[in-house]
C-alpha cells in the first residue's frame, strides 16, 4: 500500500515530473522518494519496537528479544535505505553522471562532509547503522530505553531537511515535522512489533500489551493531527490552496488519519475487552489488516508531500530582497517595537512545548481525579501550583518573550531567569514524581511501566548524587558562567535546537535546585536545613555578582548578533538590562526559597517536638529518665587529680 500510494501521489502531485533543465533521470526521481518512504518505515520499525519494548513487555519473556530482532533489522533497513536516499540526493543536485572515478568520489565526499543536506543523510546512516549493532548486542532493559531516546533524536537530521516553510516560519516548521514523524515512528511501529511478535503471545499477554499500545497509539494520534496542522497550515496557507495537488494530497493523509482514528477508538473500546472475554484472535487481524493498509496510504501520500511542490512560496529573508539586518540574522519578520504591552499581547507558538504543558496539565489533573475517585485527598494547594507553573512555562515558550528575545538580550535574560527560577519554584511543590508513584498502576509481570521507570529513576546513584544541594547548586551556579561565556550562547541563540536544548537545560537544572531544597517527592538524600540555608545563601551572591558583571561590563556579548540587529535599541544597554534583570527577577524566586525553607524548617521542628512528647507519654519520659541517672552516676564518681 504504501509503494503504490507513493507512487500514485508522485504522478498525481507531479513530484516526479522530468526537469526541463538538467533532469537526473527517472531512476534518481523515483529513486529520492521511495528511498524516503524506506527510510522512515525503517526508523518506524526500530523506534516503535524499541519503545514497545521498553514500556510494554517483560524481559523475561521471548516477546522482548522478538521486539529488539526487530529492532536491530528494521535500524539495517533504516541504515541502507540511508544511504541510498543520500546518494540519490547527491545526484539530483550534482547531476554527474554514475563513475568510479576519483572526481566522482571527490564530489560525493564535498556533499556528505560539507553540504548541509549531505551531512544531515550521512549522520542519519551512521545513527541509524549503530542502532543495527546495539539492538543485536543489549538486552538490558535501561539500555534499552536509551537506545529508544537516541533513535528519537536521530530523527532530528531528518526534520531539518524537506519542506522548511520558509525562513519565517523554519522554527515552527521544523518542530512540527520533527514531532509529526517521532509519534507516526511510534504508532506505526509499535503495530508492526505486535504483529510480528504476536505468535508469540497467547491470549492472556496480547491483552495487556495491546492496551499498552493502545496508550501510546492516542498520544500520537494527537501529536500527529496537532503537528500535522501545523505543517499544513505553514505550507497550504489558505483554503483556496487545498484544491492544488499539495492541497488534495494534504487531504488525502487527513482522511487516513481520521480512518485511523476510528480504528483506534474500536480498539480501545472494543477489540481488547472482546479478546479478553473470548480469546478470539479473528477480529485483532481484521482491525490491524485495515490499520497497517491506512498507515501504509498516509506513509506513500508522506513521502510524496516531500517531493511536491507547496503552493505557499518559500521566502528566504535577504539584501536583495530589502530584508533589514535583523530579518537577514533571524530570518523572520521584525515584530512591532517592544513594549510591555506587547510581552503580553504577541505570541510566537512553539508546538513542542505546547503540547508538552498540555499534556503535562492533563496527565496531573488525570492522576488528582483517579486519587479523589478512590476516596484519597490531594493537597488542592500543590494543583494551583503545578497548573500556574506550566501556564507560566507555556507562556514563556510561546509568548511575546519566545518573539522578542531573539532580538533583545535583556528578554533572553527574562526567560532564562523565568525557566531556571520561577517556574521550578512553581512546579516543584508541585510533587508529581509523589503524584504519579500513587496513581499509576503498579506491574507484576516484569515489565518496566512509567511507574517503574520513575522508581528506578529516583532511587538511582545519579539522582542521588546529582539531588544533594551542594551539587545541584553548583551545576546550576556554573550554568550562568559556562553557557554565557562559551561557544553554547551563540548555538543556543541562533540555532533553533539549540534553542531547544537551552529551555530543557535551564529548566532541569533550576528544577533539580529547588527540589533540592523544598522538594517534597522522594529523594535518596534529604540535606539538613541549616546546609540548605547556607547553601541557598551562596547561590544567591553567585547570582548577583552574575547580574552585576553584566550590568557593569563594557563587553558586548554576541555583538555580531546583537549589536547588529540595528532595531534602534543600544545592545550595550539593553545587555546591562538583562544583568539588571538576572540580579533582580532572579533574587525575587530566591527570596520566596528561602522563606519556603524557614517555614519547611519550622514545621520540621514542630513535627518533632510532638513526636518527642508522644514518645515520652508512651514511656513516661524514659529517654530523660536516663540521661539524669547518667548525670547523677557521674556526679557521683570521684575525680581523678593529676599527681
Amino acid at each position: 500500500m504504501a509503494l503504490v500510494s507513493v507512487i500514485a501521489a508522485l504522478q498525481f502531485g507531479g513530484g516526479v515530473a522530468p526537469e526541463p533543465i538538467a533532469d537526473p533521470g527517472p531512476v534518481v526521481r523515483f529513486g529520492l522518494p521511495i528511498g524516503k518512504l524506506l527510510v522512515n518505515l525503517g526508523a518506524a520499525g526500530t523506534i516503535g519496537a524499541l519503545m514497545l519494548a521498553s514500556f510494554g513487555m517483560s524481559r523475561d519473556k521471548p516477546e522482548y528479544s522478538l521486539a529488539l530482532d526487530i529492532a536491530a533489522a528494521s535500524a539495517a533497513v533504516w541504515a541502507v535505505a540511508s544511504a541510498a536516499t543520500g546518494f540519490f540526493a547527491f545526484m539530483t543536485i550534482y547531476l554527474q553522471p554514475l563513475s568510479i572515478d576519483d572526481r566522482f568520489g571527490e564530489l560525493l565526499a564535498q556533499f556528505l562532509t560539507q553540504q548541509e543536506l549531505g551531512q544531515s543523510w550521512l549522520y542519519t546512516t551512521l545513527i541509524a547503522a549503530a542502532l543495527t549493532v546495539l539492538c543485536f548486542a543489549v538486552r538490558n532493559h535501561t539500555l534499552v530505553l536509551v537506545m529508544a531516546v537516541g533513535s528519537v533524536m536521530g530523527l532530528i537530521p531528518m526534520a531539518l531537511q524537506g519542506h522548511a516553510g520558509g525562513t519565517a516560519s523554519h522554527d515552527a516548521a521544523t518542530s512540527a515535522i520533527w514531532l509529526h514523524i517521532v509519534f507516526a515512528a511510534i504508532w506505526l511501529g509499535g503495530l508492526l512489533t505486535l504483529v510480528l511478535s504476536s505468535r508469540t503471545l497467547d491470549t492472556g499477554r496480547i491483552v495487556p500489551l495491546l492496551a499498552r499500545y493502545s496508550t501510546l497509539a492516542l498520544i500520537s494520534f494527537v501529536v500527529v493531527a496537532a503537528s500535522g496542522y501545523v505543517s499544513a497550515e505553514i505550507r497550504v496557507g489558505t483554503l483556496d490552496n487545498l484544491l492544488t495537488p499539495y492541497g488534495i494530497l494534504v487531504l488525502v493523509k487527513v482522511a487516513a488519519l481520521g480512518a485511523l482514528g476510528v480504528f483506534g477508538v474500536v480498539q480501545r473500546r472494543y477489540l481488547v475487552g472482546r479478546i479478553a472475554s473470548t480469546g478470539e484472535r479473528k477480529y485483532f487481524w481484521w482491525l490491524v489488516t485495515a490499520e497497517i493498509a491506512f498507515m501504509g496510504l498516509a506513509s506513500g501520500v508522506a513521502a510524496a508531500l516531500a517531493r511536491t511542490a507547496t503552493p505557499q512560496l518559500e521566502v528566504t529573508a535577504s539584501a536583495d530582497t530589502g530584508a533589514t539586518p535583523a530579518e537577514i540574522l533571524t530570518g523572520a519578520p521584525l515584530p512591532p517595537p517592544f513594549s510591555f504591552t506587547n510581552l503580553f499581547t504577541i505570541w510566537n507558538f512553539d508546538l513542542l512545548w505546547g503540547l508538552f504543558c498540555a499534556f503535562a496539565v492533563f496527565f496531573y489533573l488525570a492522576g488528582v481525579w483517579r486519587l479523589k475517585k478512590r476516596g484519597d485527598t490531594w493537597p488542592a494547594l500543590r494543583t494551583v501550583l503545578w497548573v500556574a507553573g506550566m501556564a507560566l512555562l507555556f507562556y514563556i515558550t510561546n509568548g511575546g518573550v519566545n518573539e522578542y528575545e531573539k532580538y533583545l538580550f535583556s528578554a533572553h535574560m527574562l526567560a532564562h531567569m523565568t525557566l531556571g527560577m520561577m517556574v521550578p519554584v512553581l512546579l516543584v511543590p508541585g510533587a508529581p514524581i509523589t503524584l504519579a508513584l500513587r496513581t499509576i498502576r503498579k506491574r507484576d509481570d516484569g515489565s518496566r511501566g512509567p511507574r517503574e521507570w520513575i522508581m528506578l529513576a529516583t532511587h538511582s546513584a545519579y539522582f542521588g548524587f546529582l539531588s544533594r544541594p551542594l551539587v545541584a547548586a553548583g551545576i546550576f551556579v556554573a550554568s550562568l558562567w559556562v553557557f554565557y561565556y562559551s561557544p553554547l550562547f551563540r548555538w543556543a541563540t541562533t540555532d533553533h535546537l539549540g534553542h531547544q536544548w537551552m529551555i530543557i537545560h535551564f529548566l532541569l537544572s533550576g528544577y533539580l535546585f529547588v527540589q533540592s531544597l523544598i522538594g517534597v517527592d522522594p529523594s535518596p538524600h534529604k540535606a539538613p536545613y541549616p546546609l540548605r540555608l547556607l547553601v541557598l545563601l551562596a547561590t544567591m551572591a553567585f547570582h548577583a555578582f552574575f547580574g552585576l558583571s553584566l550590568m557593569t561590563g563594557t563587553g558586548l556579548l554576541l555583538a555580531d548578533w546583537y549589536g547588529a540587529m540595528g532595531w534602534g535599541i543600544s545592545a550595550l544597554e539593553d545587555q546591562q538590562a538583562g544583568g539588571g534583570i538576572a540580579w533582580s527577577v532572579g533574587e525575587i524566586p530566591t527570596v520566596a526559597l528561602a522563606i519556603a525553607v524557614a517555614i519547611m524548617w519550622s514545621r520540621s521542628d514542630e513535627r518533632d517536638s510532638k513526636r518527642y512528647d508522644r514518645k515520652a507519654d508512651r514511656d513516661g519520659d524514659a529517654e530523660l529518665e536516663a540521661y539524669n541517672e547518667m548525670l547523677a552516676a557521674r556526679s557521683t564518681t570521684p575525680t581523678r587529680t593529676r599527681p
